[in-house]
């Protein structure tokens, strides 16, 4: 309290002592300049001084008079005195003159030659030029010949409070990761503030929060941004809305202000498992489906996003688990469940499954808010496919003589239909194999028979194509093999191969010539 006393005195008083450090050079203004006299010995005038005065002007040749103040922003009717030039030897008969040059002599700064008087003739900002150096001389009216040697001098321009602070990199964007613990590091912000930081506190600046409370505060003097709430959750509200001020005469009543807006984006962090959006899926799928295509997906949301929300599936339980297997959709997060072995209605009707989903990328912390994984049921019917006829045998090996008789029987093939309706089936030989219709078929019970009769001579072997077809559904059709072997019978004499041989024969002398 005592400390905020005494700056609202100083902030009070400041003002009043830079008007009379201004003023105070017109009404007393001569004596101080004396220190800028030529010796003594040249001047009269001089010499007419009693002991008394030159005692007191050697004790004011100590002062140093080379700064004159002005306040900045100041303008009225008149033109404003800065302050008078004097010097020792100027006896009051108006024969100095004074002479003003260097930085805006006679535009900014104008001197009265009789008097030594300077007054500001423009209104002055010290943001725009601080101080001028100027340089000033008496010299003789009537001849300009210098009484003196030339008098450096600086005349300050003095701040007021006449800027507000300024945010000139905002508006600003920040991210700070959900859930953090109270006073995690933010942002910082900066103001400028273009009056004097050394002279008052026209410069120095306090930060406060206007709008982003009770979620975030402001250290007032360094500008840090944190968090002031703990367990911020990203996915109830994601982005914050912060307005900053900046408040100069070190924040007191009368200080000039700036803001600027800082955006807070709360970034992801793995504090949410997966959750499917059902605990039970139910699927079908045809027996005849192909190996590894899929036949169903399931989900499990995570509210997190980007690497936190990701997951991997797995069978864990269940009575197919060597049938299915479940894979991950990289882009959906679904998990596609897809067949790995054949499937057979007639055999296994229906199957129940436990997948499970886990989070890969899991977070320590949150470890204490309970597994980061979920399990659902899934269970998949097996849909009987109308299925062409299985022959009992992948292929038929027939052997039949020679001389078999026309129509006898040569073998017989079988076949059913595997599914649950069993349709009749059908029989017929691919004539595309059998170009000389040496066989037929019964068309019923599959019995192959002799239709033409075959010499083993000219062929031992015939290869045929036996077609099997549902009578309610011709498309459902199957084809096996059949090779028929033709076996030898004594149905040939022996024969010469020319008429010598068979002479010898006849002489009881085969083989001599």
């Amino acid at each position: 309290m005592p400390e905020r006393l005494t700056e609202m005195l100083m902030d009070t008083w400041t003002p009043l002592i830079i008007l009379w450090i201004t003023v105070l050079p017109s009404i007393y203004m001569a004596p101080m300049n004396q220190s800028q006299v030529l010796p003594s010995g040249s001047s009269t005038g001089l010499k007419r001084l009693n002991e008394e005065q030159r005692v007191l002007h050697r004790s004011r040749r100590g002062w140093v008079w080379n700064q004159m103040f002005v306040l900045e922003e100041f303008s009225g009717p008149e033109p404003i005195l800065v302050g008078r030039l004097h010097t020792d030897l100027d006896p009051g008969s108006s024969k100095i003159k004074y002479i003003l040059s260097g930085d805006g002599a006679g535009t900014i700064f104008v001197i009265n030659d009789k008097t030594g008087d300077i007054h500001a003739m423009k209104r002055l900002d010290r943001e725009e030029k601080a101080e001028y150096t100027l340089t000033a001389q008496a010299v003789d009216r009537d001849t300009n010949q210098p009484l003196e040697p030339p008098s450096e001098f600086i005349i300050k321009v003095q701040d007021i409070n006449d800027n507000a602070p300024e945010f000139v990199e905002g508006p600003y964007h920040a991210t700070v990761p959900e859930m953090s613990l109270v006073g995690t590091f933010v942002t910082k912000v900066t103001a400028t503030d273009a009056d004097d930081p050394v002279y008052g506190n026209s410069a120095k600046l306090v930060y406060s929060i206007l709008e982003g409370q009770p979620y975030f505060s402001i250290e007032p003097h360094t500008a840090i941004i944190k968090t002031a709430l703990p367990n911020m959750d990203r996915e109830a509200k994601e982005e914050y809305f912060v307005v900053i001020q900046a408040k100069d005469m070190g924040g007191h009543m009368g200080g000039l202000s700036g803001t600027t807006t800082v955006t807070i984006t709360l970034s992801d962090v793995n504090d949410n498992p997966p959750k499917f959006a059902q605990s039970l899926y139910h699927f079908s799928v045809m027996e005849d489906v192909a190996l590894g295509e899929p036949i169903g997906r399931v989900k499990a949301n995570d509210l997190d996003i980007g690497e936190n929300a990701k997951s991997s599936y797995d069978i864990i339980e269940g009575d197919g688990m060597d049938i299915f297997e479940i894979t991950t959709d990289a882009q959906t997060q679904d998990g596609i469940i897809r067949v790995r072995k054949p499937l057979d209605f007639e055999t296994k009707k229906s199957y129940t499954l436990k997948v499970e989903a886990a989070n890969i990328h899991i977070d320590p912390r949150f470890l204490s808010g309970g597994p980061f994984k979920d399990t659902a049921t899934v269970k998949i019917v097996v849909e009987d496919a109308d299925e062409p006829p299985v022959f009992s045998s992948p292929t038929y090996l027939l052997e039949v003589h020679e001389n078999a008789a026309l129509n006898s029987v040569l073998g017989q093939v079988t076949a059913h239909d595997p599914d649950v309706s069993s349709s009749p089936i059908r029989f017929s030989i691919d004539r595309h194999t059998d170009l000389e219709r040496q066989f037929n078929i019964n068309a019923e019970d599959g019995k192959i028979t002799l239709a033409t009769p075959l010499d083993r001579e000219t062929s031992t072997w015939h290869n045929i194509t036996i077609v099997a077809t549902e009578t309610r559904n011709h498309s459902q059709v199957s084809r096996v093999p059949v090779a028929i072997k033709v076996l030898d019978v004594n149905d040939n004499a022996p024969e010469f191969a020319s008429e010598h041989e068979a002479f010898l024969c006849e002489n009881g002398k085969p083989g001599q010539v």
